[in-house]
């Protein structure tokens, strides 16, 4: 790698990534410098990280397996400071310079541990001929910054798990609610900025979320089942009409074509790895609420969520012959053109770089292999890995290409986290280590030799220790 003061702005990226390496440092407040020289080996190890304990053997790691460990079980991170440090890095935008935000759960499963407390069921698909399948494990809910174009970066500003006493929609609504937060705290929304966009998958009730988040700056988009039944808006009321003025409209079943009206938008975009891509909008469409699941506690009338309905129809997927139409619903309640309709759908196929970051965090930087007993040191390991990403990010423009024989020249900017972690390692022997040298010591007695251990670790059962009522009648079978 040439000298840092080759090209113009080096100097800067190389300064950005070493004030986050102090920063982090700063937010290790028990074992930090073990835990920093952990985050250090997981970027610069050669390969994927298979073990906790083939870490130490790395030049970069100058401690021994046992502060590892210690420092993982007894170790403290500031999470609130490093949070706040996250979110005033430079984030990545839209073509329009909108923010673009993708919310989803990654699970770490933990199958085969039955003294790790607070482990939920689970969905996993494709490990049984493509059928979902229910596995212990700590389900994460992460939120990244999304890149416009085919990218496999993300900016990760945090990550929060699930516990059993959770509920998923609260806990992300909150989540969201605090990363909303600090992104204006750290100046990256202004008045009269478009609204950040938060883009979501089916597993999630968008149309909740778009009613709790309802007071941010921001614009919820998730995609819905195609089997969901929505409401057209009310009908204006016809003169000499008695009774009571209904409060929804048609039906607008997304299964049943006779029950659509008229479009207000169609754009037709060719794309290269899709064909043509049909998107056609409705707007004011909202779903009918009932006191059930999550509405359950609203005192008074159940309010109208209405929202900008999108149907997406591509020729052809990848290895599908017969792709079907995806349905988006967006809290936007009207589209004033119909080059909102094609950001929306754009967006939210970007979501999808999400999973690259997810695979990466997996498979490369080994977040799920460590065989780690309690949440608290899962929750630090988790945090350890994002710091380990951020620096990856922040050395995007730094790192030499020291691709493999077979691989592709890429251009400059344009190498993905992988091949920039190749490069870490030349990159740190010219910045500056926080964490000091260890001091010289001997192992200690360890157990006795013939002792056993008396104190068996306790075992803990798998799922929600709360039962919510889903409806009325349960509530009132449990109260009454």
């Amino acid at each position: 790698m040439g000298s840092v003061q080759d090209e113009p702005g080096r100097v800067e990226a190389l300064g950005r990534l070493c004030r986050f390496r102090e920063e982090f440092y700063g937010c290790l407040t028990r074992r930090a410098d073990v835990l920093f020289e952990v985050a250090e080996t997981v970027l610069c190890t050669d390969g994927p990280v298979r073990t906790l304990v083939d870490l130490t053997l790395a030049p970069e790691h100058r401690r021994g397996h046992g502060a590892l460990y210690d420092g993982l079980n007894s170790g403290r991170l500031e999470i609130g400071r490093l949070r706040r440090t996250l979110a005033g890095l430079a984030l990545p935008s839209a073509a329009d310079g909108r923010l673009v935000l993708a919310v989803d759960v990654s699970s770490w499963l933990r199958s085969d541990a039955p003294t790790s407390a607070q482990r939920l069921f689970c969905h996993v698909h494709g490990r049984a001929k493509n059928q979902s399948q229910l596995i212990p494990g700590w389900p994460y809910s992460f939120v990244a910054a999304l890149e416009s174009g085919r990218t496999s970066w993300t900016a990760v500003p945090g990550a929060v798990r699930l516990g059993p006493a959770d509920d998923a929609t609260v806990v992300t609504a909150d989540q969201l609610r605090a990363v909303v937060g600090r992104l204006i705290a750290a100046g990256h929304w202004h008045d009269g900025d478009p609204n950040i966009l938060i883009v979501m998958d089916a597993g999630y009730d968008v149309t909740r979320l778009a009613f709790v988040l309802a007071d941010l700056p921001v614009e919820v988009l998730g995609r819905i089942r195609s089997d969901r039944v929505l409401r057209l808006p009310t009908p204006p009321r016809q003169p000499g009409a008695h009774g009571r003025p209904p409060k929804h409209g048609p039906e607008f079943a997304l299964g049943t074509p006779a029950t659509w009206p008229d479009p207000q938008h169609t754009t037709i975009t060719d794309t290269t790895r899709y064909g043509k891509a049909t998107a056609t909008s409705w707007d004011r469409l909202h779903p009918r609420l009932t006191h059930r699941t999550c509405w359950i506690d609203h005192s008074g009338d159940l309010p109208i969520i209405e929202g900008t309905l999108i149907r997406l129809q591509v020729d052809h997927l990848p290895g599908d012959h017969d792709p079907k139409p995806v349905w988006l619903w967006s809290s936007a309640v009207t589209t004033t053109a119909a080059t909102d309709v094609d950001r929306a759908w754009q967006s939210f196929l970007r979501r999808f770089d999400l999973e690259h970051t997810f695979r990466l965090f997996t498979q490369t930087l080994g977040w799920t292999r460590p065989k780690i007993r309690t949440p608290q040191a899962a929750d630090l390991w988790t945090w350890l890995i994002i710091a380990a990403h951020t620096q990856l990010r922040l050395a995007r423009h730094l790192a030499a290409d020291l691709r493999r024989p077979w691989e592709k020249p890429a251009a400059a900017g344009r190498l993905t986290p992988a091949r920039v972690r190749r490069g870490f390692r030349n990159l740190r022997a010219i910045m500056p280590l926080p964490a000091s040298a260890p001091k010289p010591t001997k192992a200690g007695p360890g157990r006795p030799p013939g002792s056993t251990n008396h104190r068996p670790a306790p075992h803990y059962d798998v799922g929600k220790t709360i039962k919510r009522d889903k409806t009325m009648t349960s509530r009132q079978h449990h109260t009454g």
